[in-house]
């Protein structure tokens, strides 16, 4: 009975993040483009898209705490979502770019408000029915989301239909991601009850070592993991890719990453979190496909990207639900994404400063600090 609640749970949030993932990736397909028709800056458009990424992930570790502290992680889901999804579609009405700045930064604002806190509320299933399986199935439905947003996106500009309509068609998945959050808490209004007992598995509630290991290596991949503005830049300015096809190339990237999170997850919960060393070797190994490559190489890069993505999406989870104690989970995960955050900020810039040196270089970077986050990972593993 506990594992078909937890099977439930999992769906519908599943459900919502497919309809959050949607809305927002939908926006962030076209938001660049969009803030340029106003008038910004391309040093303006990067630096209202770094300063999101870095309030987003920032936050996190501060809404973790405070959901903890209170114990009122429904609210903090209801408030992070609330921002996250009706900031997209509020997009279609300003007229100038500051305005459509603030709003960008505010979607990143709520997702960080929101994402330590829900991945706590999924970890409390893992005990029932397997943690790599909670996040796996989680990170596929997210994905699927993020594939379909932006080529729907593309379809409406194809269509001639504007960015204005694109953000006014989002107002709809926006409404069912928190229709559909409104019924997930009417549901399941203590989801912490799916992992009854898990208190008696931990008597401290100090952060474990392993923790600490699984942050630095967690840190180094973050950092060493191209963005997609990068990758997309590149693409434009090399004539890689036709521009028309950029988006494409990003949402099958979504898609193999959507098609990649429950096998992982179901070998997490198989084999052990050694099945993490695998998964960011593929990753690893995008960077030289992407950014040395011709079209072919270029979408093999991306398919492996998005291999990547999906490891970072649901086997950090995974490896971090067994060493967190229970009344810690939003805390941790809130502190994990800050360290995250950071670190692919500093990455970010680095990697940005060397490509007007040497594209080698930028691939050389990304490949050489993910692979010394490998043995740090075993060694977290080990320590399980």
């Amino acid at each position: 009975m506990k594992n078909r609640s937890a099977l439930h749970f999992v769906l519908i949030i599943g459900i919502a993040n497919f309809f959050a993932d949607f809305t927002y990736e939908g926006a962030r397909a076209i938001v660049g483009p969009f803030l340029g028709s106003l008038g910004a800056s391309a040093a303006i458009v990067g630096f209202v898209a770094g300063l999101g990424e870095l309030m987003g992930y920032g936050l996190r570790s501060v809404s973790g705490y405070f959901a903890d502290k209170s114990h009122r992680h429904w609210t903090f889901a209801f408030l992070g979502y609330a921002i996250n999804m009706l900031a997209v579609p509020a997009l279609a009405l300003p007229g100038r770019w500051p305005l459509a700045s603030a709003l960008v930064v505010s979607e990143r604002i709520g997702r960080g408000i929101r994402k330590p806190t829900v991945e706590a509320m999924l970890s409390y299933a893992g005990r029932s029915i397997g943690a790599g399986w909670v996040f796996g199935l989680n990170e596929a439905l997210d994905q699927a989301g993020a594939t379909v947003g932006p080529l729907l996106m593309a379809l409406i500009l194809y269509l001639n239909g504007g960015f204005r309509t694109g953000f006014t068609v989002l107002l709809i998945p926006a409404l069912l991601c928190l229709a559909i959050l409104v019924a997930a808490r009417l549901l399941h209004p203590r989801p912490h009850e799916l992992e009854e007992g898990a208190s008696h598995t931990f008597t401290a509630t100090k952060l474990t070592r392993a923790y600490w290991i699984y942050l630095a290596a967690g840190s180094l991949i973050a950092a060493g993991f191209a963005d997609f503005a990068l990758i997309g830049f590149h693409f434009h300015k090399t004539n890689t890719v036709p521009p028309n096809l950029i988006p494409v190339f990003y949402a099958a990237a979504m898609a193999s990453s959507a098609l990649a999170s429950i096998p992982l997850g179901r070998l997490f919960d198989r084999f052990g979190p050694n099945v993490s060393l695998l998964a960011f070797l593929i990753s690893a190994a995008a960077a030289p496909f992407v950014f040395l490559g011709s079209f072919a190489p270029a979408l093999i890069g991306m398919i492996f990207w998005g291999i990547g993505m999906s490891a970072q999406g649901s086997l950090f989870q995974a490896m971090l639900t067994g060493v967190i104690p229970p009344q810690k989970r939003s805390t941790a995960f809130g502190l994990f994404d800050t360290g995250y955050g950071i670190a692919w900020f500093v990455g970010s810039a680095v990697m940005g400063l060397l490509y007007d040196k040497s594209v080698l270089a930028v691939a050389l970077f990304s490949v050489i600090v993910q692979l010394a986050a490998l043995p740090i990972f075993f060694v977290a593993n080990k320590r399980r």
